[in-house]
């Protein structure tokens, strides 16, 4: 039942994958690099667990926080440098 979960995991990241290739705009790009690293933790943990190794759930977390942290990050990015290439003052 956990490689049947794993397998669909990654036939939803590959979903993911192809949305961030082919997203309208960038928002849309950066949703679904979002949802593929939300789904590499929960793949992460899943095969942690079918293993047998708690410890990869430690590595899932970290692995999480890094994915929210850059996420918010780039979103200010083109926050700030959409306000700027249009003219108005920072």
């Amino acid at each position: 039942m956990l490689a049947a979960a794993a397998v669909a995991l990654l036939v939803v990241m590959v979903m993911a994958l192809v949305r961030a290739m082919l997203g309208p705009t960038i928002y849309d790009r950066i949703l679904a690099v979002n949802v593929f690293g939300t789904k590499t933790v929960l793949l992460i943990a899943v095969v942690g667990f079918l293993f047998g190794r708690p410890d990869f759930l430690d590595i899932a977390l970290v692995y999480a926080l890094i994915n929210f942290i850059s996420v918010i990050g780039v979103l200010r990015y083109f926050e700030y440098s959409g306000s700027r290439q249009k003219g108005a003052k920072p």
